[in-house]
């Protein structure tokens, strides 16, 4: 086909066909559609939006466009979730062996951190041994074994999502409702599940800064799920502050560790626990019962020795991740604590090393921030509010004055 009168018709708020649409993306990963050209036909979609039924064909393709799970017959249903990101949101790590416990396998492929929010793999990685690089294999024989892994994408696992995030990274389109959708679902459709909840943030440390753009995105995810035959369902949750009480790599993974052993914070348990009920017939309290009585703790267990990490550690990750400067940052005022920004913890944390200000960087995984306190709070003067971890001194006045606020 012409590309350039492709893009001309997007530009000029044309719909696409499927065809046209396969042609534009199986020719970009050949490599005979140049990265200019994709990079024109992203701006235009920025601009002009793409109907349902081009943003289905777009996810597709793209989920075509390299190697798709295909599961051996008679095996458990399959079943997964997808968070939009946010600050301190390590529940993948609780709820893929939460899942497995309830005889559902959870083939969950995940990311890395980039900007203000952590990525999955990083937090694993600091659990020393611990590979997230997978081949095929591997991953069938782990879910026959253990119900679960966590794992990178492998090098031909949505190669066009790879290429087209990276061009839209660079060329200002990272923000098309449109392409958002299709690099999620185009992923989470090649692990060919059964089941999938996504969980959609909104508010300061989300992507999506308010509810009703998060609903869109929501709204669209779940039609782009449903109409490729996946059971799919959305939920929306507020990340105004950090999911549970530590953000940073080491300290989330020990954080998770709390909860697999029966403790650690209520809004993580709780947030965890809902989006599991989406996904297994077992009600909450079951479900619950799995992280008291050490179940999904044994399954994570697995998980990590199967995946070569020491799994002897994982109660020791404060101590063997221990950073050299632990400050307390005191409240300036008495009253109620009304703002623990979660977008302003979420870059302090970049800045202090737990996150990439650019893909490639190198990972801390020591480094972080564990908030003792949650909004709603009351706080006196002076009180500790929370913890930073850090590699060098800080300054806790400017730290306070630019992550809380007391009413």
């Amino acid at each position: 086909m012409h590309i350039p009168s492709l893009i001309e018709k997007k530009r000029d708020g044309g719909a696409l066909t499927a065809q046209e649409i396969g042609s534009l993306i199986r020719g970009y990963v050949l490599g005979a559609v140049p990265d200019y050209q994709m990079a024109a036909l992203a701006m235009a979609v920025f601009f002009r939006g793409m109907d349902d039924a081009e943003t289905t064909a777009l996810t597709m393709e793209m989920r075509n466009s390299g190697d798709v799970f295909a599961w051996p017959a008679g095996t458990p249903p399959k079943v997964d979730k997808h968070s939009t990101g946010g600050v301190g949101d390590k529940v993948s790590l609780i709820l893929a062996p939460l899942l497995a416990c309830e005889g559902v396998w959870v083939p969950m492929v995940s990311g890395r951190g980039l900007g203000f929010t952590g990525g999955t793999l990083d937090k694993l990685e600091s659990i020393p041994g611990f590979r997230v690089s997978l081949a095929w294999p591997e991953m069938l024989s782990q879910l026959e074994k253990v119900g679960c892994f966590i794992a990178g994408q492998t090098e031909n696992f949505c190669p066009a999502d790879k290429k087209l995030y990276a061009l839209r990274d660079v060329t200002g389109t990272v923000a098309s409702l449109q392409l958002i959708v299709a690099s999620i679902m185009s992923k989470k459709l090649a692990e060919s599940l059964d089941r999938l909840v996504l969980d959609v943030k909104f508010g300061r440390g989300a992507f999506m800064q308010k509810r009703e753009d998060a609903q869109k995105l929501a709204d669209a995810m779940v039609a782009v799920g449903r109409g490729a035959g996946v059971e799919t369902q959305a939920l929306l949750n507020p990340m105004d502050q950090p999911l549970g009480r530590a953000a940073g790599n080491a300290l989330e993974v020990a954080e998770c560790v709390d909860v697999l052993c029966g403790g650690g914070p209520e809004d993580l348990i709780d947030l965890t626990l809902e989006l599991a009920a989406k996904l297994v017939p077992a009600g909450k309290d079951k479900l619950r019962s799995r992280l008291e009585d050490g179940s999904a703790w044994q399954k994570f267990v697995a998980m990590v020795e199967a995946q070569g990490g020491e799994a002897p550690v994982l109660e020791k990750m404060r101590e063997i991740h221990r950073a050299p400067v632990v400050t307390e940052i005191p409240s300036p005022a008495t009253g109620t604590l009304t703002k623990l920004d979660a977008l302003e913890i979420g870059r302090l944390c970049v800045e202090l090393g737990a996150g990439r200000a650019k893909a490639g960087d190198a990972i801390d995984f020591s480094v972080g921030v564990e908030s003792l306190k949650k909004q709603g709070d009351s706080v006196r003067a002076g009180d500790p509010v929370l913890c930073v971890h850090s590699r060098q001194a800080i300054d806790p006045a400017m730290i306070a004055a630019r992550i809380l606020a007391i009413a």
